[in-house]
């Protein structure tokens, strides 16, 4: 029989009352929003870049400079390895992705090729699948010359690094616009896609781009307490430098002006864990001019903290517990495996690693998106009320239990969309538009069931009850087959695409709640208060 208990019937109201008010935010004025109490739900859905107007980039790495780049500094590490292992050698020559070393004893050319193979190693305990240098071939040319070569496979995870390092900086520049929301993803293999609502000049986005974060290494000056400082007494040739987080100052340092090393001499960094305790830890590489000054200073400053400052921010102020050299290092703190992490990722971004060329811009203007925004509300409008015409004229009193369980669905839309800080962008409006009328097939395939079993002489109740039960199964195939295409698109698509997706996945998910669980109790309710005989439509 149709029945519904009370704490059932309650749920339901409860979780439509929550999408109310997780929906009611995007339809109430900023002004009014002001005034809710802190814990009281009050995101909004952001407008994507088609809808609000605004600068889009797509940035490509240069792959061939990072290659340049990279084989200089395998030339350079080669020569501080022999120099280190004491080899005699005559030339060590870069010709392109090879380096060659010509020694002079043909009895070194083992020792050399295996100080060869110690440069190919990756960082040690190394966690997050991510190697520390580029995988390299160690051969021979001729008797008396070895060679260390940049594999294809090299070269490509060197340059899915690069895009991951220059994701963050670029994140971290288009942050200082103060702008909402923006949009930076990854695209294919070696772009990024950057897209800014609100902003109109794409000049100064890209001028924005092209600045380098400042990456230093500062000693920091513990001959004066920093809370003098704080009061005036900053001493010649220091400042006083901030951690941050989440935007706000949290702890002072006092740090020397003079930076005893720069980002640009670091070429990597990666999260590992520490031998003997396993503890997260955040292991470096110097190239060979950074690996000797580091040296250097570390060994006469044992003891001693030292802050690892960008952008004129203390992102870390760990102390120097012995000399460090041959150019890695750990540092190593209260770390869990995510802070460690981002203390690489925050390393590895101090500049870019290699050039980003501007492949394409472009500007949506604030009222093209308004236009946008007016199309796509008069379609969903139309869209609507058609259906609602419709579902009323076919099926009577079932129609008006389909049409509110569509308002519930779109409500549930816009508070599930709200809730997760979703972007709504065009694509996004066609897929609410979509899921309208995919929402009341569900409603179809029921009535029209329970239309059949009453024409076949069950009763009133009984045709309810097989309507729903046997077209239940129907329901979860055919939105299971448009889930799968939803799942498909979001993975293998990008930008639009993927908010189209996004959009439909949802549709789909409270589609099921609000044609099957919804619209039953509303008929349930209806039929227990009518006792109706015939059937209404």
């Amino acid at each position: 029989m149709l029945h519904f208990s009370f704490w059932k019937t309650a749920a339901v109201l409860a979780l439509c009352a929550l999408g109310v008010l997780f929906a009611l935010p995007n339809v109430l004025p900023q002004s009014v929003r002001d005034f809710y109490p802190s814990w009281f739900p009050a995101r909004t859905i952001v407008l994507g870049l088609d809808l609000q107007g605004g600068s889009q980039l797509l940035l490509e790495v240069d792959g061939e400079e990072l290659t340049r780049s990279r084989a200089v500094a395998l030339q350079e590490d080669v020569r501080r390895q022999m120099r280190e292992a004491r080899i005699g050698t005559s030339e060590i020559r870069l010709d392109g992705r090879t380096v060659s070393v010509t020694v002079r004893d043909a009895a070194d050319l083992a020792k050399a090729q295996e100080r060869l193979r110690t440069i190919a190693q990756p960082i040690s305990n190394s966690v997050f699948g991510a190697t520390g240098q580029l995988d390299i071939e160690v051969g021979q040319r001729g008797q008396n010359v070895a060679t260390a070569t940049m594999t294809d496979a090299g070269v490509q995870s060197r340059i899915r690094q690069a895009v991951d390092q220059s994701l963050e900086v670029v994140r971290r520049r288009v942050d200082q616009l103060g702008t909402v929301e923006p949009s930076i993803q990854r695209q294919g293999a070696n772009r990024i896609l950057v897209q800014v609502p609100g902003l109109a000049n794409p000049e100064h986005l890209k001028r924005i781009l092209g600045q380098t974060a400042n990456m230093e290494f500062r000693l920091v000056d513990t001959s004066t307490p920093v809370e003098q400082a704080l009061q005036g007494a900053v001493p010649a040739g220091t400042e006083v430098l901030y951690e941050e987080e989440n935007g706000e100052r949290t702890r002072p340092y006092l740090v020397e002006r003079r930076a005893i090393i720069s980002g640009a001499e670091l070429t990597d960094a990666q999260p590992s864990f520490e031998q003997n305790t396993r503890e997260p830890v955040v292991s470096f590489r110097f190239n060979n001019r950074g690996a000797q000054a580091f040296a250097e200073v570390t060994r006469q400053n044992v003891g001693k903290p030292f802050a690892i400052v960008l952008d004129n921010k203390v992102i870390s102020a760990p102390t120097i517990r012995e000399p460090i050299t041959g150019g890695q290092g750990q540092i190593s703190g209260n770390f869990t495996v995510q802070s460690a992490n981002d203390l690489a990722v925050l390393l590895r971004a101090g500049a870019l690693p290699a050039p980003l060329d501007v492949i394409e811009e472009r500007v949506v203007g604030p009222g093209l998106g308004q236009d946008s925004i007016e199309a796509g509300t008069r379609a969903t409008w139309v869209s609507a009320v058609f259906v609602v015409i419709f579902m009323f004229a076919t099926y009577g009193v079932f129609g008006f239990f389909a049409n509110v369980a569509l308002t519930v669905h779109v409500v549930f839309i816009f508070a599930l969309m709200s809730l997760l800080g979703a972007t709504l962008t065009l694509p996004g409006i066609a897929g609410i538009v979509l899921t309208i009328g995919t929402a009341v097939d569900s409603n179809v395939l029921i009535y029209e069931r329970i239309r059949e079993e009453f024409r076949a002489g069950r009763s009133m109740v009984s045709s309810i009850e097989a309507g729903f039960k046997h077209a239940f199964a129907v329901i979860v195939d055919s939105n299971s087959t448009m889930g799968i295409a939803a799942l498909i698109l979001f993975a293998l698509g990008s930008g639009p695409v993927r908010g189209f997706a996004v959009v439909f996945l949802l549709g789909i998910l409270t589609t099921v709640i609000t044609a099957v669980t919804m619209t039953r109790m509303m008929i349930a309710l209806w039929y227990r208060r009518t006792r109706p005989t015939t059937m209404p439509f």
